[in-house]
């Protein structure tokens, strides 16, 4: 299976009818750790489904949603796609905060990331429940449905931290999808950061990244956004260049010793 931004244990597996229970068992035993949730009404079929690793409550789904949310980095829903939108609606907090959440249907054809797809992992994580049951993945994001890059996760497999305002991720995301000139000045870190990519890139590089080894090299004009993998500081750049692109310029850490 591959591989994903949180434990397994960290991992929820919701479903509130009989056939989706099952399902639900097949997707908890693929993530070992994983808890697989479902109304006490149905606990033998959940038991059955997933031994040792059903937790059955009384009463409504929709009082569980916030104990979920705080208790689980992930939440795999054998639920229809609305029912879940109205479930966790009014639970939503901000894209650094709320759980990854997939939405499947019952009979395990699609797997949906519907709720902080990059930095929460619910892309990741809808890949490989996809994998693990024969289900297909529906990605939604532009960065994946065009297999380019993700401008808020280049190097989180290799350890990598970004530095960067919202707005300036916006706006460098922005310039990815849509194809303007990218510079990505790589100076330290391993090379490994394409093929590595979360969610899998097997493609080439898109034509409009440009990858460079110093970011001296890059025009600041034309790049609608600058990628600067690194372990110098903004302050060391000419006073002039990094005006020119301190509203588009995103920096990464390599952790310090990491395999370059």
């Amino acid at each position: 299976m591959s591989s994903l931004p949180f434990a397994n244990d960290r991992i929820a597996v919701v479903s509130i009818t009989r056939h989706g229970i099952a399902l639900a068992g097949r997707i908890a035993r693929a993530l070992p750790g994983a808890q697989l949730f479902a109304p006490a009404k149905f606990r033998d079929i959940a038991e059955a489904a997933a031994p040792g690793m059903a937790a059955c409550y009384e009463g409504k789904t929709a009082d569980q949603i916030p104990g979920l949310f705080k208790a689980f980095d992930a939440i795999v829903a054998v639920v229809s796609l609305g029912a879940m939108v109205r479930l966790i609606a009014p639970h939503l907090g901000d894209k650094e905060s709320d759980p990854g959440v997939v939405a499947l249907d019952e009979a395990g054809r699609f797997a949906i990331p519907m709720l902080s797809g990059h930095l929460g992992g619910a892309n990741a994580l809808a890949g490989a429940v996809a994998e693990a049951i024969g289900a297909q993945a529906v990605l939604t994001t532009a960065s994946d449905a065009r297999q380019t890059l993700a401008v808020d996760l280049l190097g989180r497999e290799l350890g990598w931290r970004f530095e960067a305002s919202k707005a300036v991720i916006v706006k460098t995301s922005a310039a990815v999808v849509n194809d303007e000139p990218v510079a990505v000045v790589q100076e330290t870190g391993s090379a490994d950061w394409w093929c590595g990519h979360a969610n899998g890139r097997s493609g080439a590089l898109p034509g409009n990244i440009q990858v460079v080894d110093r970011i001296d090299a890059i025009d600041p004009h034309r790049h609608g956004a600058v990628l600067w993998i690194t372990h110098r500081h903004t302050g060391e750049l000419p006073a002039a260049l990094y005006a020119a692109i301190a509203d588009r310029l995103v920096v990464y850490r390599p952790a310090p010793g990491a395999a370059e």
